[in-house]
């Protein structure tokens, strides 16, 4: 029940994969195992590109473990736990190679700061967005940052201020979080399957350059995030946010 990420490499192309029963949700060690899986994969010289995806049909990711978000005690539990999604923003940042994600269900919190810190992101038409944490008495601190670097500052305020409103995929699209969406996922498939065909096939070097050039400007990330971190960690220990957080497991 505690979920797991995989890993395995096919026609030059790295897939990894990560599983949670709670509609994909992530407790801090199945973000700490994601991120090492991403450093790996981008250190393995037989992946020349990387593809990112969840198992499941109706969530791509829930974002935060409630279950340990609500066993947080203490400051230097709430800052770790939090580091865990900075740890995968970072490592996907740092990552040489491309990451292309397959977004295939909805995307909450920390899914939509994963769906934001891919390099090429494709959806299906279900894959719709929210940025929960501010109705839970957080904030999207950790993530606020890629997401801010994807859409602007606008779409993402319009998100975290309005945090308990879906937006759809048509949404993220203009927005700029998905550059394609499709009708199913077996069109997503295939449509990933042959840019991740291209790029196995182009110039390593090349790539890893135009990578550097994207995320040009996040050179602090590592201090950022772990401020932001603990931003979180502080809030998330309020008798508001255990209030709101159990108030949302009793709906679940």
């Amino acid at each position: 029940m505690n979920g797991h990420v995989k890993s395995e490499i096919k026609n030059r192309i790295g897939y990894i994969t990560f599983f949670h029963p709670q509609s994909n949700s992530m407790p801090g060690e199945l973000l700490r195992k994601l991120a090492s899986e991403i450093t790996s994969m981008g250190n393995n010289a037989e992946a020349k590109v990387i593809v990112l995806k969840s198992e499941g049909e109706k969530a791509f990711c829930a974002g935060a473990s409630f279950d340990e978000l609500i066993s947080i005690k203490d400051f230097d539990t709430g800052k770790y736990f939090f580091s865990g999604f900075a740890a995968v923003i970072n490592a996907m940042r740092k990552c040489p190679k491309f990451i292309i994600g397959r977004v295939q269900g909805k995307a909450v919190g920390g899914g939509v700061g994963l769906a934001s810190s891919v390099d090429y992101c494709m959806a299906v038409k279900s894959a719709s967005v929210k940025l929960s944490e501010l109705a839970v008495g957080i904030g999207p601190f950790v993530v606020g940052p890629a997401v801010e670097r994807k859409i602007g500052l606008s779409a993402m305020s319009e998100l975290a201020i309005n945090a308990t409103e879906w937006r759809s995929a048509e949404w993220a699209h203009q927005k700029g979080l998905y550059t394609h969406i499709f009708d199913t996922v077996e069109e997503l498939d295939t449509e990933i399957e042959k840019l991740a065909n291209r790029l196995a096939a182009s110039n390593p070097e090349a790539m890893e350059m135009l990578k550097k050039v994207f995320w040009q400007g996040t050179e602090n990330w590592d201090e950022l995030l772990a401020e932001r971190a603990g931003m979180s960690g502080k809030l998330v220990l309020s008798d508001f946010t255990v209030n709101a957080i159990n108030q949302f497991k009793a709906k679940a």
